[in-house]
């Protein structure tokens, strides 16, 4: 797929992933190390989830021979990733613009918790305080006890995996203009788009979305979805199971018989969601639902379900994991050989391939391993593909002469296709008034007014794309279909396995139509999946495993926040896709894509997977605790729940956060002076810092604290995103004119390019607003072709 390129991978652990999403997509990914190996190996779990498939050279950067050889190594290479403090690469020399100086196309790729420059650029940074400032800890727990993390680092993953992307735009635009390109990923932008539709909520509806457990928020309630079992717990989205199980609750003595027909069960939560009354409260539904679920195992719940369509995904653990008959068939899991001569199971594709296999069998790389092979070649010349100026037209947008179908629906494969919509590819997205997309009905609404086109969780993932309302399951809406089928280069769909066979659209019949087409399917279990299975993220991120890594150990889980894994599962899609292209551009060939949405999202929590091989470890949530620091929780400040997170790394921090404090008299202990004495104490630690932070002001409390050199961060809601400062910076949001909506906020993407603007271009469409356009300009359907259409239901 991406064989051409040189890799050359100067991250730490925290952004690994990106340059190892390259290496499975095929390209020569060289890590660099001093001599001896990374002390990042000590770490042998997260080391193996994110090197695999690597090279390594070990190299003195700072000594004349490394430096020589590191230089003559970039001037063959097409990407660099480096994730250094911001300016530490450039005081060494090996900056984008020394490095530009050797290879004048290359891509340079920063990683960085607030980007390059801008107010909070110098700040320490944590997991926690990344994870408080970026909106994420305010949406995560109960509304009664502080607001949480998830309990295994996340921020740096989404970050280092939207690298990859960057990087591959930035590679889509060096090919127009022949010139290396510079790519600041900002940590704080890419966590901030797991809140989904929280992101701009109180910019759109006038109030934030709170934390609140596991519910997930829609219009004008907010869904209880985990339920507990008799083993567990099972997320279950009740208007997709209510009325498969509901004879089963009447055959248990758990509801009676007049349900059936006292209700239009189908409706329920359609009705619920427009204000429009309803026979029982969603309470009492839920209540009911619940002493159902208590009387089952998940396992015998997700089982019994299957054959009727009902998904009752269990909340897995790391060894449930590995016992899931879904993964363990050889399907997904791959085996590692690590260092200690364990033999591991890891998270394997992350999408397939029809046409170009992802790379295997999985390597460990040796410290080393590649100085000879590499060092004393030839350096490689500059890689296939990075053409030189004036080759092709510099059209301004990288994706501009590309053409999108969108046939995805709510936010996977809607928000695969913005990243090519807002890049320049012109962008159909397909749907219908008779089955709008379920975040046309869900809020955020403009104003709170409900409405088709008043959702900014629909805006928010539609950006730059032309709306066409047809009817799929018309002749003539199919019709329609097939001549947009012909037209583009890539078709997305995000339906339920079959769903395209059945209207005439599976890959065989669209490779007939259009033979360079790539076509992709995204969907929770992917087309090996069971069959005719139904669902949303949250399905995926309980399968996943990541509600049993969010929340009280004392608990039942507390999170994420609404559909999670839909914020990972498109960072891997869109690289993917944007890698079959390129490999398009070079052999002509176009191919089928499957991504599995679950499967994806579990590279987040491969080093959970890889440490319970190695010492049996169950990993469980542990609320804002961590075994590596203390203090390191989210401490109450002054005002009606306002919070500010704060993590002690290191000794010298913790003597800088007592120097902040004022010296207290209680921390004058020896035994508090080490880490292993400060996570002993650390309940009373956590008592007398909460005394000092409440009567302080949470951005007050962060700046002292960031100028004393502890890292702290302030937890922050929509409403204080929107004026962040290192956004404003970063010019994140962007204000569009909407047809109905008027002026509101979007978001914008959480990389910059240097000298290039990436969007959004405009806003999300009304339903059917760009219908005839479409026809008549981009279809080539002449007037009477578009009368005959309407006439016979094609548009709807």
């Amino acid at each position: 797929m991406l064989t051409p390129y040189r890799v050359l991978d100067l991250t730490d652990n925290r952004a690994a992933l990106g340059p190892m999403i390259l290496a499975d997509l095929g390209a020569d990914v060289i890590k660099i190390e001093p001599h001896g190996g990374s002390s990042e190996r000590a770490d042998i779990a997260h080391f193996a989830a994110y090197n695999r498939n690597k090279r390594s050279v070990s190299l003195d950067l700072d000594g004349t021979e490394g430096r020589e050889s590191f230089l003559q190594l970039a001037a063959g290479a097409g990407f660099l990733f480096e994730n250094a403090h911001p300016g530490a690469m450039a005081a060494r020399g090996l900056g984008f613009d020394d490095l530009i100086a050797v290879n004048p196309r290359l891509v340079y790729v920063s990683i960085s918790p607030f980007g390059q420059d801008g107010p909070y650029a110098a700040h320490l940074a944590t997991d926690l305080t990344l994870a408080a400032m970026s909106g994420m800890v305010a949406l995560t727990g109960d509304a009664d006890r502080p607001p949480l993390r998830i309990s295994v680092p996340q921020t740096w993953l989404h970050a280092s995996a939207e690298s990859a992307v960057a990087a591959l735009v930035a590679h889509q635009r060096r090919l127009q203009t022949g010139e290396g390109q510079y790519v600041d990923v900002s940590v704080q932008a890419a966590a901030f788009w797991t809140l989904l539709n929280a992101m701009t909520a109180h910019a759109t509806q006038g109030y934030d979305f709170e934390r609140n457990g596991t519910a997930v928020a829609l219009s004008t309630i907010s869904l209880k979805v985990l339920f507990e079992c008799s083993d567990g717990y099972t997320i279950i989205a009740p208007n997709l199971v209510l009325a498969v199980v509901l004879p089963w609750m009447i055959a248990e003595g758990l509801a009676p018989e007049s349900w059936l027909t006292e209700e239009d069960w189908p409706r329920y939560f359609e009705r619920v969601l427009t204000g429009q009354p309803v026979s029982h409260s969603v309470d009492e539904v839920t209540d009911r639902v619940e002493a159902f679920t208590r009387r089952h195992t998940k396992r015998e719940l997700f089982e019994r379900g299957l054959p009727y369509g009902a998904f009752f995904a269990p909340v897995s653990t790391i060894p449930d994991l590995l016992a899931l008959e879904h993964l363990k068939s050889g399907r997904y899991w791959r085996s590692m050989s690590l260092p200690g001569g364990e033999v591991a199971r890891v998270p394997g594709p992350f999408v397939r391939f029809s046409q170009t296999p992802m790379a295997e069998p999985l390597q460990f790389p040796v410290p080393g391993e590649a100085n000879e092979a590499i060092l004393t070649a030839t350096a490689r010349a500059p890689a296939a593909g990075t053409a030189p100026a004036g080759r092709h037209p510099f059209s301004g947008l990288p994706f501009a002469s590309l053409k999108v179908a969108d046939f995805s629906w709510v936010v996977v494969g809607p928000l695969t296709a913005k990243y090519l919509a807002d890049h320049g590819a012109t962008t159909v997205r397909v749907e219908s008034s008779v089955r709008p997309d379920i975040l046309r009905r869900s809020g955020p609404y403009k104003d709170g007014i409900i409405g088709a086109n008043r959702s900014q969780y629909f805006g928010a993932f539609n950006t730059s794309k032309l709306s066409l309302s047809i009817d799929l399951k018309q002749p003539a809406g199919r019709e329609v279909a097939r001549r947009l089928v012909a037209w583009a280069d890539v078709l997305l769909e995000s339906f339920t396995q079959g769903t395209m066979r059945d209207l005439g659209l599976d890959y065989e019949t669209v490779q007939q139509i259009n033979p360079g087409i790539i076509m992709v399917s995204t969907c929770l279990m992917g087309q090996g999946g069971p069959p005719g299975l139904a669902g949303y993220g949250f399905h995926a991120a309980a399968i996943s495993g990541f509600p049993e890594l969010t929340g009280w150990p004392d608990r039942p889980p507390s999170g994420p926040w609404a559909a999670y894994t839909d914020t990972i599962a498109n960072r891997f899609l869109a690289a993917s896709i944007m890698a079959a292209l390129d490999h398009r551009r070079r052999t002509g060939e176009g191919q089928y894509i499957d991504q599995a949405q679950m499967e994806s999202a579990l590279h987040f929590l491969a080093p959970e997977v890889i440490e319970y091989q190695i010492s049996g470890v169950v990993p469980a949530r542990c609320g804002n605790d961590s075994h590596h620091a203390a203090p390191h929780n989210v401490y109450p400040c002054l005002g009606a729940d306002e919070w500010c997170a704060i993590a002690v790394e290191s000794d010298e921090q913790w003597r800088a956060l007592l120097h902040a404090m004022g010296e207290p008299g209680w921390a004058a202990v020896p035994l508090l002076a080490t880490l292993a004495g400060r996570l002993e104490r650390r309940r009373q630690i956590d008592e007398q810092i909460a005394a000092w932070t409440e009567g302080l002001e949470r951005y007050e409390l962060m700046r002292r604290l960031q100028a004393a050199g502890v890292p702290a961060g302030a937890v922050q809601r929509s409403s204080d995103l929107l004026i962040d400062p290192q956004l404003e910076h970063l010019h994140f949001f962007r204000r569009l004119l909407h047809p109905e909506m008027g002026e509101v906020p979007y978001e914008g993407h959480q990389f910059c390019i240097r000298g290039y603007d990436s969007g959004p271009r405009s806003p999300a469409p009304c339903l059917g607003e760009h219908s005839v356009q479409v026809l008549r300009d981009i279809l080539g359907m002449s007037d009477e072709e578009i009368a005959e259409a309407v006439s016979a239901g094609a548009l709807v």
